[in-house]
């Protein structure tokens, strides 16, 4: 069995990062996807992450996840790096963020690190035919692909050449490894803790490229975050499973000989996936709810230090909802609260530790 990937080890004081009691340099990175305007719990999880690498003295980078181009709206970009400003947050890539959509070369390599290592194969199953073939996991409406392609490729080789000579569309899936150890993946999570999965059988051969040509977001990312030497994740929680199978790509891609333009290759980020913020109906938020985006918040007089103050309590780093700034948060920053409880929250106008401003919005 491999050994887990420690992510937070204990330490007399509480689980602290890992790498930092070592010496070793982390990088945190924010990924916004300009799809829209922010809303509270993008800024929630920005805030998160900005801590994380800011509260040890270490470096913050923008990524601009892009790559999804028909979801992209114009100028969204900007808007984002203003409010991120706005409310207090910086980093050290700011003349120079990296965007997603410039990086084609840089996917196409690694599809070729991929395929070195023997991993890919093409998929012609449109989603109508996976929904029909597969069971939902864990009852939280994952599907996990039931290998349709993979076998077809197995057992009728010349079916799929001569599919593919026809240039019948089709995507490019990554095949989970069928044996242990390689199929059971660990990670300490600093918020959830200890994660086990087995990839053949909760996650799945996924796609890496879509069959009109895009780069799939479980790929890029993981080329992403190889390339600008991020060992410090912070995201949403419906992303834990994602983790697992980042990490087989990730194993995949070194393997295959993959150069990091850092300069050095990561073997795993440190991991910290954040309890989820659902709507006051139960939903979790979206971008389209035009009340709680940081344009309309901004619009009516709401302040930084009113928005902060808000995350900060959903972060479970502060006891109340009141207005602090960001930089006022950095020297007593610790996952232990939200590990030690860290169910979801919804945004209720009842609680009385939701702001007017906030339960106005809503």
């Amino acid at each position: 069995m491999r050994r887990p990937v420690r992510a937070y080890e204990y330490c007399g004081r509480g689980f602290e990062n890992a790498s930092h009691e070592r010496g070793i340099a982390v990088t945190g990175r924010f990924a916004p996807t300009p799809s829209g305007r922010m809303h509270i719990g993008n800024v929630y999880a920005m805030l998160a992450a900005w801590l994380s690498a800011r509260s040890q003295g270490d470096r913050m980078l923008l990524r601009v996840e892009d790559v999804d181009k028909p979801r992209v709206i114009a100028g969204a970009d900007q808007l984002m790096m203003d409010d991120l400003r706005w409310l207090g947050f910086d980093w050290d890539n700011a003349a120079s963020p990296m965007y997603q959509s410039c990086r084609t070369e840089r996917y196409e390599y690694a599809l070729e690190c991929l395929r070195s290592q023997g991993v890919l194969y093409p998929c012609f199953c449109s989603r109508t035919d996976i929904r029909a073939a597969s069971a939902p996991n864990e009852g939280d409406g994952f599907m996990v692909y039931p290998g349709t392609c993979r076998r077809l490729l197995h057992e009728q080789p010349k079916e799929v050449q001569a599919r593919l000579a026809r240039g019948d569309q089709h995507s490019m899936r990554i095949a989970m490894p069928p044996s242990s150890p390689d199929r059971n993946v660990y990670f300490d999570d600093c918020v959830y803790g200890p994660q086990q999965y087995d990839l053949p059988r909760e996650v799945g051969d996924s796609v890496i490229r879509r069959a009109d040509g895009l780069f799939g977001y479980q790929l890029v990312v993981v080329v992403d975050d190889l390339d600008m030497g991020v060992d410090d994740v912070v995201r949403g929680r419906d992303l834990l499973r994602s983790t697992a199978l980042q990490m087989w790509i990730r194993q995949c891609l070194l393997a295959g000989g993959f150069e990091p333009e850092c300069g050095t290759a990561i073997a795993d980020p440190e991991y910290a996936h954040l309890p989820l913020i659902d709507n006051a109906a139960g939903r979790r938020l979206a971008k389209r709810e035009r009340s709680l985006d940081m344009g309309a918040l901004r619009a009516r007089g709401v302040t930084p230090e009113q928005i902060i103050g808000f995350c900060a309590w959903l972060l479970r780093l502060r006891p109340t909802s009141e207005p602090v700034a960001a930089s006022g948060l950095l020297d007593d920053f610790s996952w232990n609260p939200l590990r030690a409880n860290h169910p979801d929250r919804a945004l209720d106008p009842t609680d009385p530790n939701t702001p007017q401003w906030l339960a106005d919005a809503l």
